[in-house]
Order: structure tokens, then sequence, then C-alpha cells
């Protein structure tokens, strides 16, 4: 008989489904058939039924947190079985160990987690067994079917559960170890609680403070630009100003002089020129794409958008969606022309289908057999789910997958773009853009406006170059730069897999490139979940702030290689080559314990310089998060009266020291209808003024305005802008 282990319930039941079966406590009896003729066992894990072994199970010492017993190396690394899981795991153990047993095939999810989860089963169940490897990439019963009629040998994928066990082994050592020197030292500092660090999360938190300190030490600039519309034989047209393609004047005066120069002068046509261009269809997705966009659209988390991915699989109607690869093979494009003329049942896929080509099969853009590394890219089954039985979320990210791949079958999208350039008077020179829309083609599919091609939508008129009109119209519009935005979690996500672009080392930069960047697929978003959860991010409105307690951690680090990326980079090149054979995991671990030994030297070694005048370190530390109220009591900066902390204290902020001295500093969050942001109290307690925020609301009446702080007469003013 032979042993199916699953790495969850609903999967299991997904590869009994083509089969005849009974259901029992913790699994599945398969009938014999021709594909398991003695008939089968399909049982599962719940996710990860085994754990590597907590410091204090190695050594009772180590469950003191304590410098002295730092690096905590252990001899040999033991898993033992999750407690909450060891009903399951006992169901597993006394399966296995049943004499008609004669094979066991892995089944967890086709991938490095899926290996290290079911195999580590294996040998905690102390069994020796002749096992084989069933690799799909989708759950529907022709997909189960054709798996269990190809199975891979043992020998195939034991390569890659070396990587994995590495990674998890590895991954304790560093983050264990630096976690617990960190947290101790900065205890030394008074500052009462725990800081994890890790592999992944620790460069990705670096990142996300880095941006923190971006917008804090931005200075915004007002600029000026000069808008024209001149008159051609009767053909009006809006053009700017520019001066090597620049509009942008930092002088008003310069400006209004420009202006001024402008009024009522001729004006000719000095040069027109137009350009055509052709627009691909997007890529197909993979996970983090899907990832990326469905934060951008639907305003969906990372991890919520893998959780339903999770589900649509299970179910049957989507592929593999923890997927590093955007390209099919030629057998998945040869099966997608029966999944559209499926989906053109749908009435919201009506009029899409059939598109206007036929097949993808021999477009290189989308099937590269050699670009499809474990996984294809995310694509519809033929299993075309009941619309009615979807949820919400689920409807909407179906959408996203099968409009991304029926654009894949219609034409590029073509524009016009016309650039027309104006000389006033011989001298002032201006700028005109606009566009048209061709060809629609993939447009059609998908238009969201982060897919609209850039340019300006300005319909300009068929005009020939030395014509010859006036000025109209002239006038001078002031703005401001600003500074970097916040990412979004779907940034991040992004950026996670991008990180190479933030080294300086060449070598380093293509390692990453290859392996991905930070994390893999189906890591990142739980990462960014445990920034939140530790307390190192928040989340407002989509946009990704690091709290003081992030900040104050990677201050710490400085240049340790905790906070940097290169260390994940050094890393994946020597797991891909333990995955691929050709590295010794014994060999890797001895450097990670070296490398341990150094972290925890190190970290003592600059402690003593640390300086952290410019985090609120008071806000950090485990009491004040035991408290709701405390926990929104985030320092903006320091106090204009009395140098307290200046706090949120829900409809205003206000001052630490209200009741030991008594201080009166408090700001209204809401002034005049606007509200005042938590970016521009910062800019406000640091520089005296906030950036210029428009539209406050005074008898009837709008105006924008600067908020600044009167030392003189200790309150708010406005700068009132013209």
């Amino acid at each position: 008989m032979k042993v199916v282990i699953a790495e969850k319930p609903d999967q299991a039941t997904k590869l009994a489904a083509p089969f005849s079966f009974t259901k029992n406590d913790g699994y599945l009896m398969v009938k014999p058939n021709t594909t398991f003729p003695n008939g089968a066992v399909i049982t599962w894990a719940i996710g990860h039924l085994c754990e590597l072994k907590s410091p204090e199970e190695y050594h009772s010492t180590w469950k003191k947190w304590d410098k002295l017993t730092l690096p905590m190396v252990p001899n040999r690394f033991e898993y033992k079985v999750t407690k909450s899981k060891l009903k399951q795991f006992n169901i597993i153990k006394n399966i296995l160990k049943r004499a008609e047993v004669q094979e066991i095939i892995i089944a967890g999810d086709a991938g490095r987690e899926g290996e290290l989860i079911i195999r580590t089963i294996i040998k905690q169940c102390g069994v020796s067994i002749p096992m084989k490897r069933l690799w799909i990439s989708s759950l529907t019963q022709a997909s189960v079917m054709k798996g269990f009629s190809s199975l891979l040998t043992e020998e195939d994928t034991r390569h890659i559960y070396f990587e994995a066990l590495s990674r998890a082994c590895a991954d304790w050592l560093i983050g264990i170890n630096s976690s617990r020197i960190y947290t101790i030292l900065l205890k030394e500092r008074g500052i009462q609680d725990v800081f994890s660090i890790g592999r992944v999360q620790t460069p990705t938190l670096a990142l996300i403070v880095k941006r923190e300190h971006e917008i804090a030490n931005f200075k915004p600039e007002d600029f000026w630009e000069v808008e024209a519309q001149f008159n051609f034989l009767g053909q009006s047209i809006k053009a700017k100003w520019h001066k090597k393609n620049e509009t942008k004047i930092y002088n008003e005066n310069q400006a209004i002089a420009v202006a001024e120069f402008c009024k009522d002068k001729n004006s000719i046509i000095s040069d027109v020129k137009k350009e055509r261009k052709e627009y691909q269809p997007p890529f197909l997705f993979n996970l983090s794409a899907l990832q990326a966009t469905a934060n951008k659209t639907l305003k969906l988390s990372p991890q919520k958008t893998l959780d339903i991915l999770q589900k649509l699989y299970l179910k049957g109607n989507i592929s593999y969606p923890r997927s590093d690869s955007q390209y099919l093979t030629t057998e998945e494009a040869a099966v997608l022309p029966t999944v559209l003329s499926r989906l053109k049942g749908i009435e919201r896929y009506e009029n899409l289908l059939p598109p206007p080509n036929g097949s993808i099969i021999n477009n290189k853009r989308y099937v590269n057999e050699k670009k499809v590394t474990d996984h294809h890219a995310i694509i519809p089954t033929e299993q075309i789910p009941d619309h009615t039985k979807l949820s919400s979320e689920e409807a909407k990210i179906y959408d996203l997958i099968v409009r991304q791949v029926i654009s894949a079958f219609y034409n590029n999208a073509i524009f016009n773009y016309t650039t027309i350039h104006i000389l006033v008077d011989n001298r002032a020179t201006f700028i005109a853009k606009g566009k048209e829309q061709i060809e629609e083609g993939w447009k059609k599919v998908i238009n969201h406006p982060h897919n609209q091609s850039d340019g300006g939508d300005q319909i300009l008129p068929i005009i020939e170059k030395n014509t010859k009109g006036t000025v109209a119209k002239v006038n001078v519009k002031k703005g401001q730069t600003k500074p970097p935005k916040r990412y979004t979690e779907g940034n991040l996500i992004t950026l996670m897999k991008t990180a190479g672009k933030h080294l300086d080392d060449t070598e380093l930069e293509n390692v990453l490139a290859k392996t991905e960047g930070l994390g893999t697929e189906a890591t990142r978003a739980g990462i960014i979940n445990l920034l939140k959860n530790r307390n190192y991010i928040d989340i407002n409105k989509n946009q990704t702030i690091a709290t003081a307690k992030g900040m104050l951690l990677i201050e710490a680090l400085g240049d340790s290689i905790l906070a940097s990326p290169s260390m994940t980079a050094k890393w994946e090149q020597r797991l891909s080559e333990i995955g691929e054979g050709s590295a010794s995991p014994r060999k890797f671990i001895e450097q990670v314990k070296k490398l341990s030994q150094n972290i925890v030297e190190d970290a003592q070694q600059h402690s003593h310089s640390w300086s952290f005048t410019n985090i609120p370190i008071e806000t950090v530390g485990s009491k004040q998060k035991k408290s709701k109220f405390n926990k929104k009591k985030i320092s903006f900066g320091k106090c204009k009266m009395c140098n307290g902390s200046i706090l949120d204290f829900g409809n205003f902020y206000g001052c630490t020291n209200y009741k030991k001295s008594n201080c009166k500093f408090t700001i209204s969050k809401k002034i005049l209808g606007k509200t005042v942001s938590q970016t521009n109290i910062k800019k406000l307690l640091k520089t005296g003024e906030t950036n210029v925020i428009k539209n406050f609301k005074k008898d009837g009446k709008t105006f924008d305005a600067i908020v600044l702080w009167s030392d003189r007469d200790k309150r708010i003013v406005f700068k009132y802008m013209k």
C-alpha cells in the first residue's frame, strides 16, 4: 500500500477527488484503482507539524537571556512536534508504521518548503520507507492524475530539502543570537522590549526606515511654472514655458518676468514632432506581481491576496499561486485556448472573447521553457468556478488573473505622441504634449489607471511647423516640491523583490537579481505581517510607516550586515548551490556559526557608541504596547514650550509634561476643516512650520497656508499663500 502525505487537508481532498475514497479521522482511504492497485491512504500535515527546538530544549542554561550564553550553537539541530498538532502527527506516524505500507509519496506544495514540511514529518516518525515525489502546479483532476502517473524519484528533490533545512537552521542561528544580544544590550540602555531580528525582515525594515529619513530630511522648495494659451489660425493650444525641458522656475520674480514678457506677443511653431509608440500586453502574473497589482487596484494586503489565491488554488480554479515565474511551457500554453473558450460563457468576458489571436504558443514573451522554474505563471485552470459561489474578493482576484491571461492574446496598444515647440517673440520657449490612441489593443481588457501610458492627454490640433500665432493668455502657477512617498504594501513586495538595486556590489546585486531579492514569493507577505506584528511598522491608509521601535533597531544596527541585503545575497547564492547539489550544507552551517559569533562580538563593541537622540525611546517598550491608549502615543518631536515630548492624544497633539509642569502646548488635529497630519506635526516641531496645507475653510471661503509656531505668542499662526 502507498501513503500520500499532503501539506493541508483541502489539498488532500483534491488529491483524492479522482478516485473513490472514504473519510476517516485524519486521513482518506482510497479504494483500489488503476493508479493504486492496492489502494492508498492520503493523509495530511497542517502546515508545519514540526518545528526546530527552542534554545532551552538544548540546554537549560539557554533559557535565560544572558550575554554569557551567546552565541548559542547547538551541536546538532533537532525538530520537535508542535504541541497543538500532536494528534495529526500521531495519526500519520501510526499509518506509516503499518506493515503493509510499501511507499510514501511526498505531496506537499511543489517547492522547497513543502519538501521540508513532509520530509521532516517522515523523519520524526522514525521510518525508513521508499519515497517518491508528486510535483504538480494545479489541483484539477487532470493535473492530479497526470502527476500520479509521472512521479519523481526521491533523489530528484532531495537537494531542495537540504536547501530548505539549511535555510531554517541558519535562520535559527542568526535570528536567535542576534535578537537576544540586541535585546539585552538595549535593555541595558533602559529599553524594555524584545527586538526580533531576521535575515529577511531586518533588511526590509532598514529600507522602510531609510525612506522615513528621506521624508524627514526633505526640504520642500517653492517653484513656479508659466502656462500660456496660444491661438494658431483659430486653434487653441495650451503649453508650458521650458528651458532644456525643465518647466520649473525657482525664482518667483523670474517667473513673473517671463509671463509679463509673453503677454500679447507673437509666436511661431518652431518644431512639431510625432512619435508612434506600441505597448505590448503585460507579462503574466507571478505572486509578487499579482500582490502588487491587487494592493494598488483593490487595496488588498499582500497576505490577504495570498490567502485568497490559496483558496482559489485549493478549489482547483487557478494554478499554484506561490510561483516566481511569469512564463509558461508550451504544455500550459496549449491548454489556454480551451480555458478561454469556457470563460466566454461568463457575462463579464463575453465582449472580450474570443480574442484577436487564437494562441500564444509561439510568443516568447509568454512561453519560455527555460524561464519556468519550479512553477509556471499563475493562470486560470480549465475548471471554471461558479462565480455565484465565489466571495467578492475571490471574484476580484480571479478576474485580475483572467484578464492578465486574456490580454496576452490581444494585439499591442498603439498611441501617437505629439510634441509641439513654440517660440514667443524669438526668445521664450514653450512646449505642448498630447497623445492619440490609434489602436486600443489589450487596453480593452486591462485599463487600470496605473497601466495608462505616460504622456499628456491634451488633444492637439494638426498644425505645421512655422505656423504663426499669438499668446492669448498667460499665467504663473505656483507649486512645491514633494518628499518621496512612503511605500505601500504593494510597493514593499516589489521593493523586496528588487532589493539588489540597493547594493553597491555588482556581483551581489546579480545574485539577488537571480534569486529574486529579499525573501521568496511565498514568504514576503508573511515578512510584512511580521514587521507589523512586532511593532516595527504601522500601516495607515495602505502606507507603511516605521515606528519608533523600528527606527531604534535600525539605528542600533548601524552598518551591521544584519540590516543589509548583502548577507541575504551571499546566503541565497550558497543555498541555491545546495539546492542544485553543488555545495555542502554542512560547510554552509559551519560558516553561519562563525557569523553568529561575529555578530555577538560586533554588537557588544558598537553598543558603546550608540546615540538615540533623535528617537523617542521613551515610547518604545512592552509596557506601552500593552495599553491601547499608550500604543497610539508615539512622540513626534520636542515640545516648543518645555522640551517635553509631543504625543497623539486623540483629537489633539499635546505635551507629556501637561501634568508634571502644567505645560499648555496643544495643537488641534483639525484646524478650519483640515487635518494636521503626523508628517506636518513632525515638520512643525522640527523646523517651526508645516508644508503648505490646502483648502482651509473660513467664512465660506477656502485658502492655502503654512502653519507656523510663534515663539512670541506661544501659539500657531498662518502664513497665507498667494
